[in-house]
């Protein structure tokens, strides 16, 4: 089949963050299953005009292209509900997205986009058993997984370059965690973004992870505002399984859901307070033989049963019946129609002075870097919560008033 992959080329669409996660991992398995993978990059701002422009660049890609499958990774509202629309009623096309962080992003984000998608992938289990709830047929439960190009048999502890490693960006929680293990006397080598060792490239991950006596996991999510009260909850990361997968020892955070996947104490260690995550930490940099047999279950489990070709080929599955007619509609773009949803777009003086009105405050209580975020952020929580599913049409506020920020 020929599939367009629709999300980011680098982190955040910032070549100074390093290769996307989809990017390293989804079009690879897709590829080794044999489907003939296109790529569209809908993060990287400078590619752009504004939203708009992305969109109608989608679309062209779309007509040109005419894919079988399109797989999405959506991180806001970079794509309109109407350009979906277009694609869907337009063609035998079959759309999916991927999403990411369910945990936290499904009362504000899922909840409005799945009805665009013939298929809708959470990795939250929580999110699945609502949508079941609510008779959204199309959410199916999904998981992270490792890429079978990086599988390896672990390394024995006592031959590790580093006693304890974690990679991931600095943010949240996570650099007050890392203070508090070495409060107990624990040094972590951390790499990503905001760390001091700094982002490190894609294909060193691997070879980081196997290669440490212990690696470390956090499961925090993003907040889940209610009005003036945030709160987070534990989620289930894609690390869990790429260290196992690497060859790596994993210590992790706890997670809703996270022994459907692994025999806590068998084939990974979880903890709940830092105290803990120190006290097993020092127990295995101890114990290398009790370290090597956990290490050794953890890669087979991850070998066994959780890679991404083992997922796409589920997913892919699923929706077979259906893409089995593609190709009997090709899609055509209805420039008449687009062309009314880019007038629609376009920022006109009220919003211009209300982003002003905003943004300024702002600026001057986080600075130039910071306000402008910090502006788009309000919005985006009043415009989700008064006008739902808008938020992420063509007429959306945040979309409209905030390109680069978003």
């Amino acid at each position: 089949m020929k599939i367009l992959c629709v999300f980011g080329e680098h982190n955040y669409g910032n070549p100074l963050r390093g290769q996307g996660y989809e990017y390293t991992n989804f079009i690879p398995a897709l590829r080794r299953l044999g489907h003939e993978v296109i790529f569209f990059d809908s993060l990287n701002k400078s590619l752009y005009k504004n939203f708009a422009d992305l969109n109608l660049t989608l679309l062209k890609t779309v007509e040109r292209d005419q894919p079988d499958i399109i797989l999405c990774v959506l991180m806001h509202y970079e794509l309109w509900t109407e350009t979906l629309s277009m694609i869907s009623n337009m063609s035998d096309i079959v759309l999916i997205n991927w999403s990411t962080d369910d945990s936290w992003k499904y009362k504000q984000f899922s909840i409005f986009l799945l009805p665009s998608f013939h298929l809708y992938a959470t990795t939250d289990k929580s999110s699945a058993i609502k949508s079941q709830k609510k008779e959204l047929e199309n959410v199916v439960l999904t998981q992270w997984a490792a890429n079978s190009e990086t599988l390896k048999e672990p390394l024995e502890g006592v031959k590790c370059k580093y006693d304890v490693s974690f990679i991931g960006s600095s943010y949240g929680n996570r650099p007050r965690m890392i203070t508090g293990l070495k409060k107990y006397g624990i040094h972590v080598n951390c790499f990503g973004h905001g760390w001091e060792n700094g982002p490190v490239d894609a294909l060193e991950i691997p070879r980081i992870m196997r290669e440490s006596a212990v690696c470390l996991n956090f499961s925090d999510s993003g907040s889940i505002l209610s009005w003036i009260l945030s709160r987070k909850r534990a989620q289930i990361k894609a690390r869990v399984f790429e260290v196992t997968g690497a060859g790596g020892f994993m210590v992790t955070q706890n997670a809703e859901g996270l022994e459907q996947y692994f025999v806590p104490g068998k084939e990974i260690i979880v903890f709940n307070k830092i105290s803990e995550a120190a006290e097993k930490i020092k127990y295995f940099l101890s114990n290398p033989e009790e370290r090597d047999r956990i290490a050794r279950a953890g890669f087979q489990r991850t070998n066994s049963e959780h890679t991404y070709d083992i997922r796409f080929r589920q997913l892919i599955k699923l929706i077979e019946e259906e893409t089995i007619r593609s190709g009997s509609k090709p899609f055509r773009i209805d420039y008449n129609e687009f062309n009314a949803l880019e007038r629609i777009h376009r920022l006109g003086s009220g919003l211009r002075l209300l982003k002003k009105l905003l943004t300024y405050p702002c600026v001057a209580m986080w600075g130039k870097q910071r306000g402008p975020r910090a502006a788009r952020k309000i919005v985006f929580e009043l415009s989700w919560r008064l006008f739902g599913r808008k938020t992420y049409s063509a007429t959306g506020w945040p979309g409209r008033m905030f390109y680069l920020e978003s």
